[in-house]
């Protein structure tokens, strides 16, 4: 008979934890929480911090660090193995470079209404995949700032739902940043 656990109680196994800075975590649940509050640190960075351009490779490594950088000693550097999803890891800097030029460029000339632009970055981003883990947590939140300082826009609301997805029913948006509303 399978042992049944309780959501989010899930033991992290070996290969999941590498990486792993606090070494007191050993389920999802508790993984998430960590996760959860680095990303609100990282909001509250953001809401003080003006980068010179988003659309670029540095920024983009920096706001992963500051996403996860608490949590996992390889946040905010690009991963350095093949994965089933992305760009091959050889190909992430250069494809990545890419991304932002053509995304600068679809701003300049108007290309597409500003949703769509976003939307298209968002998608090519996380297809690149360029991280371990966090991309489309990361993404995410990249999109929601090109809407917001680039292309004057309100961000899109999926906050909301990752936010409820991750705290499940406990406390519903107990936690989540102000965008969540």
């Amino acid at each position: 008979m399978s042992e049944m656990r309780a959501a989010g109680a899930t033991p992290l196994d070996p290969d999941e934890a590498e990486g792993l800075i606090p070494t007191h975590v050993t389920t999802r649940e508790e993984l998430n929480r960590l996760e959860q509050e680095n990303i609100v640190k990282a909001l509250q960075w953001l809401s003080t911090s003006r980068p010179r351009s988003i659309l670029d490779e540095a920024f983009i490594r920096k706001l992963h660090r500051q996403m996860f950088g608490g949590v996992w000693k390889w946040a905010g550097k690009f991963r350095t193995s093949d994965k089933n999803i992305g760009v091959p890891k050889a190909h992430i800097g250069v494809e990545l470079h890419k991304l932002c030029e053509d995304t600068k460029t679809q701003i300049e000339h108007k290309s597409y209404p500003p949703d769509e632009i976003a939307w298209r970055f968002h998608h090519r981003l996380v297809s690149i995949h360029p991280f371990p883990n966090g991309n489309g947590r990361h993404a995410r939140l990249v999109t929601d700032l090109l809407l917001e300082r680039l292309l004057h826009r309100s961000p899109f609301t999926w906050w909301r739902h990752e936010w409820r997805a991750r705290r499940g029913s406990q406390d519903g948006l107990s936690g989540c940043p102000a965008r969540c509303g």
